[in-house]
């Protein structure tokens, strides 16, 4: 599983090869450091641990210190997995840089959407208002929550106001449209999830070409 960890920088737009212009999303990716490879006889499944974004020493603690100095690399602010076939193609310290992905791949891009605090039932879940006028008290609130006697209660899932955002969202088979390995840079096409200067983690596409 080829993937990266990147910090999303907003959105642009620019012309490709036909003349035609699309809109990309600019992604600050890598390089990363391999801090740990955890192996399937050890550790009951093949993976390595990736440290992304340099970190002050002083918000880190002992422990989380003494981790990135065994793997001889500086405290990092992320740390995330990613399953391997082969754990021993790579060592503790490895740089991996964006070049692992070029221009044309399709890829699956995880994000933190943005969050938009307590929402209504119809902004949240995009339910019908209803009348404006003709003295209908009834406008932006949630609809039928339930039956009558039977079963007499709120069936869980049902869709309420309640917390709008803020949750991981993957976005699949995205295309890459230019990579740029000494700036560090990837330009996705279309929109990724997160608010800017938001984490993001690229993978290869999982369902690419179905």
């Amino acid at each position: 599983m080829k993937g990266i960890l990147g910090k999303k920088l907003g959105m642009t737009q620019v012309f490709i090869e036909n003349g035609d212009m699309v809109p990309v999303t600019v992604v600050e990716a890598g390089p990363l450091f391999v801090s740990q490879v955890k192996t399937e006889e050890v550790d009951g499944y093949n993976a390595i641990q990736v440290g992304f974004a340099d970190q002050k020493a002083h918000r880190m603690n002992k422990p989380q210190m003494g981790h990135f100095e065994k793997a001889n690399i500086g405290p990092k602010r992320y740390v995330r997995e990613f399953r391997v076939d082969n754990p021993a193609d790579y060592t503790v310290g490895q740089e991996i840089k964006l070049d692992v992905f070029a221009a044309g791949d399709m890829i699956d891009v995880i994000g933190t959407s943005k969050g938009k605090g307590t929402a209504g039932a119809v902004k949240r879940w995009n339910q019908a208002t209803g009348p404006k006028t003709h003295g209908s008290k009834f406008h932006r609130a949630a609809g039928s929550l339930g039956a009558s006697s039977y079963p007499g209660r709120v069936i869980k899932g049902m869709h309420m106001a309640g917390r709008m955002g803020h949750e991981r969202v993957t976005v699949q088979n995205l295309e890459i449209v230019k990579v740029d390995v000494e700036k560090n840079v990837i330009l996705v096409k279309g929109a990724v999830p997160g608010p800017k200067g938001g984490l993001v983690i690229i993978k290869e596409a999982v369902k690419a070409g179905k």
